[in-house]
């Protein structure tokens, strides 16, 4: 009988490096990819010892991610800002989506005080109006107002609005502008005491002698009114988060997606090439001239990609790959108005550190 031939296992064969995965393996770990029909790789490898019998090391190490943690912002407008979140996972992202939603404070309409509305919209319209009027004003500034607490310069902004049509005069449209800043508090009186326990002008405070409490907006209509028709009331600004109400909420919106990557997985050329950079309705791809009349398709900017997977449909379904990184997220960030989306980010970030800090707390 000949020799037995010794058997060698998989994970010995030389085209398995040491210490790294293969190639098939370090996609399905690290990316999400969209088919045709659904994407694919979509759960997260969180077990440290998953590829332990290959060397690799997958538990979450504090050294580690502080390394390769890091924040690039590519746009920043006054209303907007958008940047990269790089080696985070996605459940930490999401982390800081809600809290930017729903727990970082701002300023918004809590108590309207009617005195006179003969306008044709209803008292608790009017006052869900104007809660939703986004004002410009630091809620750092301010103390959250408890039930205990009396409404005073530390918790409480105060507005008027008084305005009336005459009987002979056309309709009057009534905007935001009109609103007008009480610095001394409530001028309304129950019994004989005010509304509000100012012990001094607002406008004496530092803080505000430079930057007064003011509207993001003044264009915005609050009402119409029309002949003999007359709305007076007062609006008591406090400090709210928006998982109470919406109104308090200090972004327009806040998203993320993760970073598209597109792979050519193999060249095309010729009228392929221009049927694909056709067929991407946001110029993912372009046309590059290689010489000798020959053109090919090339990845000119994947991070547009909206994964309408436009690409993959038809023959070039096999040419193709749409694929997401699972660690690296697109943050858009739409401030309301009341901080600037970048003060935003950072007031998220302590938030969350002051969450943790609890927890250390308790179970210590």
């Amino acid at each position: 009988m000949g020799e037995k031939k010794k058997r060698i296992s998989a994970l010995d064969m030389p085209d398995v490096p040491a210490g790294q995965l293969p190639e098939h393996m370090e996609i399905q770990r690290t990316r999400v990819v969209a088919k045709s029909d659904a994407p694919i790789h979509t759960e997260g490898v969180q077990y440290c010892g998953a590829y332990m019998s290959m060397g690799v090391d997958n538990s979450l190490q504090l050294d580690t991610f502080c390394s390769d943690f890091r924040v690039e912002v590519k746009r920043l407008t006054e209303d907007e800002i958008e940047f990269d979140m790089v080696g985070i996972d996605a459940s930490l992202a999401n982390a800081f989506r809600r809290i930017l939603i729903a727990e970082v404070p701002t300023m918004a309409v809590e108590k309207v005080l009617v005195v006179n509305n003969t306008s044709v919209i209803a008292d608790e319209i009017l006052a869900h109006r104007l809660g939703l009027i986004p004002l410009k004003a630091d809620p750092r500034l301010f103390e959250y107002l408890s039930e205990n607490d009396a409404p005073n310069e530390r918790n409480t902004i105060v507005y008027r609005l008084d305005v009336s049509c005459g009987k002979d005069s056309p309709r009057i449209t009534v905007k935001s502008d009109q609103l007008k800043w009480l610095p001394n508090g409530s001028g309304l009186l129950r019994g004989t005491q005010s509304y509000t326990s100012f012990s001094c002008s607002q406008e004496s405070l530092p803080e505000f002698s430079e930057n007064p409490p003011k509207l993001m907006h003044d264009d915005i209509t609050i009402a119409k009114i029309g002949p003999g028709q007359a709305i007076e009331l007062e609006a008591h600004a406090v400090k709210g988060i928006g998982k109470v109400h919406a109104k308090w909420s200090p972004v327009a919106t806040a998203w993320y997606r993760m970073l598209p990557e597109i792979v050519l997985l193999r060249e095309i050329e010729g009228e392929s090439a221009e049927e694909l950079k056709k067929k991407c309705p946001v110029n993912v791809f372009d046309v590059e001239d290689i010489g000798n009349g020959r053109k090919k398709a090339v990845v000119k900017n994947p991070r547009a990609c909206t994964l309408c997977r436009e690409c993959i449909y038809g023959a070039s379904e096999d040419h193709v790959e749409v694929r997401r990184v699972k660690d690296h997220f697109i943050f858009t960030v739409e401030s309301s108005g009341a901080l600037p989306p970048e003060v935003l980010f950072t007031e998220a970030v302590k938030i969350l550190e002051e969450k943790c800090d609890r927890v250390i707390s308790e179970l210590s």
